[in-house]
């Protein structure tokens, strides 16, 4: 059985999908930055739900149908709403994360906190670590590019682009979001890099519960790298050519999905 629903999180209506199974095992999903439940969550919660999980797949403060500051990624605001997602279903049922894209960051920082989350999954996720981010670019590179996102930080600009400036620049992002538009809107504030550069994930790595990693090898937009130094309990590495082949490829998600499924039953 599949139904609206509303989550509330720190006074913000929220906008969810909830697929109903059979049984006492639940998903949450979080997905990749600036998406929506029409897109890579609401795929995967299907998948999931039809192999016998009740699913629950939402827009994350600021996007799609809810409520918030619109198209502004707050770091903070957004695992307070995985909070209010887990409350949802918890204790109702077993709780698990699964994040895709920055969601498999969020997930891993939301499952670290909430002794109610029974596991987690990251499925070709983002593992951000500023150490890491300022390492590669020079401390003094990184500090400036912090500064120029903080004195910009309510302008917009596009969430992709094929050509030009974007959060996510390049033909990859773009072949994807540009036929996947339905409630999703083509531009983010430039604070939301502030936010995504500054997050800590790798932190977070010895307060996990049991947790899984599905990862390309190939992955120009979440690092390979940054996955192995996330040291999940088991990690999968799929033999993908863009990042994007795990939003809707095939046989990538498929294979996805049954290592989800193993994992969690």
């Amino acid at each position: 059985m599949t139904e609206r629903v509303t989550i509330s999180s720190e006074g913000l209506a929220l906008a969810g999908v909830l697929r109903r199974a059979d049984s006492d095992r639940a998903i949450v999903l979080t997905g990749p930055f600036t998406g929506v439940k029409e897109q890579v969550t609401g795929l995967y919660a299907e998948r999931l739900a039809a192999a016998g999980f009740t699913t629950l797949a939402f827009d994350h403060r600021g996007f799609g149908q809810s409520e918030g500051r619109p198209q502004h990624e707050d770091s903070q605001g957004k695992l307070a709403d995985l909070r209010a997602a887990v409350s949802l279903l918890a204790p109702d049922y077993r709780v698990a994360l699964v994040g895709i894209c920055l969601g498999g960051g969020y997930a891993m920082r939301a499952a670290a906190t909430d002794p109610r989350v029974t596991a987690v999954v990251g499925i070709a996720g983002a593992y951000n670590s500023p150490a890491w981010f300022a390492s590669r670019m020079g401390l003094p590179s990184y500090r400036a590019a912090l500064d120029d996102m903080i004195a910009r930080y309510d302008e917009f600009l596009p969430a992709v682009s094929a050509t030009g400036e974007a959060a996510m620049p390049g033909e990859e992002p773009w072949s994807y979001y540009s036929t996947h538009t339905a409630n999703w809107t083509n531009r983010v504030t430039r604070g939301s890099l502030h936010s995504l550069m500054t997050l800590d994930v790798l932190g977070v790595r010895p307060l996990l519960p049991p947790s899984l990693i599905i990862h390309g090898r190939k992955d120009d937009y979440c690092s390979p790298d940054l996955t192995t130094a996330m040291a999940a309990d088991q990690t999968v590495w799929l033999d993908t050519d863009r990042h994007v082949d795990l939003y809707d490829g095939e046989p990538h998600v498929t294979r996805a999905i049954e290592e989800t499924v193993s994992f969690l039953s």
